[in-house]
């Protein structure tokens, strides 16, 4: 067996370390257009940021040990510019001495990845607008700040632009953000993105929503020719002066090569696969950013360029290019982000894509504390879950300071499965008020959804409230006076069932307090005197997060 490997870091190294544990003999080349075969690519802006202080930390492996510990043939700087599906050969360029030559496989699995996208925008070929995708980029960007910069504008507000937008800040760069959008990190909804712009303002990171870059210029400072500086202009007319442009404006697969060679590719420019990760040459396999996974929730092809499927990818190819019919099944984009002492985790398709995909479902908001307030620390974060008219759980996106990657995964776990709200409900986790609550908040989720679901709650979220209800707020007045929703009449809890009266009887009433809890109570009372009432989901937090006002330069 001669398995050829086009492409290193987590699919590829995966790949060839998998295929020799599981056969000795065969003869293994892997093939690397750049100088690292492994390298920890999510790990690159906590370098610019100092946070990660050496640039060989981010050296998971290097071709040296990989050969020593594989005895895999690794061939760096040596770039696949064709294949030959007929020959079953691989036309090999030497990037060093720029030689051509073809190496022969029996199995081939590629693993080219992704590249930045780079907006057509005039000026974008500057040598100062940059990009964080490989090593090399992101020398490139340290070398910058160290040359004491001052101001950087970054296009994009993904995982990247996010990441990098606090580490430049870490090294007190003044920073702009320019989405595109009306919300940063467009995988979770727009309400949930909400705290994420508060944080970056609160570290002094300036933004532009519903912006675009329309052009980027090089001008002197001064009367000084040998010093310049970037003139950035938007969409909106602003004209801003930066030191550098990092583009985090998306990827794009490199399947240039598998196209060229007649291989099938979907809409989205990934090439296609089937469970066992063949392409449609039964002797070419792929793996990692360059191909097209099913969305497991939505049932349809989904590029989901994440680092964990890569590597789960390149194991199950190097099993079947071996003899082997193990599945890759499918992913649902679990994912986590942290924005300075902010995370942000999602899991499932949001309920953006449910609404496009016309997949029914329901949705439920909580606000939950990261351990039991009585201990010290604890921190609030924000639970959104979708689950379908029959509770099975489809997506969930929390955002929050601690505690955010623990419960994600479970929910992760729960989508993967496709577990019940019951289920839930029914979860036995482990407990300490350091690390979590008696009442956990993945059980809570489960609680209140079963509610839903056997009609002993009827919720309303913050955006389908209308103008004819009736508004009420249970919480006290200390925390009436500190905001509340416009219009809304206050009766404490603790006075309601004495104030009954007071309500009318014909419009649809909305109970709310701070979190839904006491909103929850209210609506017991009311619903058992006869009263058409609903809880509003969230409560006070979250129609904060709905009504949030875009937050400008």
């Amino acid at each position: 067996m001669k398995l050829v490997i086009i492409g290193g870091v987590a699919g590829g190294a995966s790949a060839a370390a998998r295929a020799r544990r599981l056969d000795e003999q065969a003869e293994i080349i892997m093939f690397e257009r750049g100088e690292h075969i492994s390298f920890a690519n999510c790990g690159l802006p906590y370098h610019v940021g100092g946070v990660i202080k050496k640039r060989e930390e981010l050296v998971v492996m290097s071709p040296e040990r990989f050969r020593a510990r594989t005895n895999c043939d690794v061939r760096t700087a040596q770039e696949i510019t064709a294949i030959d599906r007929a020959a079953k050969t691989v036309t090999v360029l030497n990037r060093s001495t720029r030689e051509t030559y073809k190496e022969s496989y029996d199995k081939l699995i590629i693993a080219t990845g992704s590249s930045p996208k780079k907006p057509d925008i005039p000026g974008i070929d500057d040598t100062d607008v940059m990009v964080m995708w490989n090593m090399s980029d992101m020398t490139e960007v340290k070398d910058r700040v160290g040359d004491g910069i001052k101001r950087a504008l970054i296009i994009g507000g993904g995982y990247i632009g996010l990441e990098m937008a606090e580490n430049f800040r870490h090294q007190k760069i003044e920073t702009v953000l320019v989405q595109r959008s009306g919300q940063l990190m467009s995988v979770i909804d727009p309400e949930m993105a909400s705290p994420l712009a508060d944080c970056l303002v609160k570290h002094g990171v300036k933004i532009h929503f519903n912006t675009t870059v329309t052009g980027i210029q090089r001008k002197s400072i001064g009367a000084h020719d040998d010093k310049t500086e970037l003139v950035v202009t938007l969409s909106d007319g602003a004209v801003l002066k930066t030191d550098i442009v990092l583009v985090a404006a998306g990827i794009r697969p490199n399947s240039e090569l598998a196209v060229s060679a007649g291989l099938a590719v979907g809409d989205k420019l990934g090439i296609v696969v089937n469970e066992y990760l063949e392409t449609s040459d039964p002797d070419i396999y792929a793996v990692g950013d360059v191909i097209e996974v099913k969305e497991t929730v939505i049932g349809k092809p989904a590029h989901i360029p994440l680092a964990g499927p890569a590597n789960r990818q390149g194991r199950t190819a190097a099993d079947n290019v071996l003899g082997g019919r193990a599945k890759f099944n499918g992913s649902i984009g679990s994912s986590i982000c942290k924005i300075f002492d902010l995370a942000v985790g999602n899991a499932g398709p949001s309920e953006k894509i449910l609404e496009k995909e016309k997949i029914a479902y329901r949705k439920i908001y909580l606000n939950p504390f990261s351990h039991a307030t009585y201990y010290p620390g604890a921190r609030q974060m924000h639970i959104k879950m979708l689950f379908s008219p029959e509770g099975i759980v489809l997506g969930a996106q929390i955002v929050g300071h601690e505690g955010v990657k623990e419960r994600i995964d479970v929910f992760a776990t729960a989508i993967q499965l496709r577990m019940s709200v019951y289920d839930l409900q029914d979860l036995e986790l482990a407990y300490a008020p350091p690390y979590g609550s008696a009442k956990e908040p993945v059980n809570y989720a489960g609680f209140v959804a079963v509610n839903m679901l056997e009609g002993k709650t009827f919720q309303i979220c913050a955006d389908a409230i209308t103008k004819n209800s009736f508004l009420l707020d249970v919480r006290e007045e200390s925390e009436f006076k500190a905001g509340h929703i416009p219009g809304a009449v206050l009766i404490p809890l603790g006075k309601l069932r004495s104030c009954i009266g007071e309500l009318p009887g014909d419009p649809e009433i909305v109970v709310y307090c701070q979190v839904g809890i006491r909103g929850y109570i209210a609506e017991r009372i009311l619903r058992q005197r006869g009263f058409n009432v609903k809880n509003l989901s969230g409560g006070y937090v979250t129609w904060k997060m709905f009504n949030a006002m875009q937050i400008g330069t």
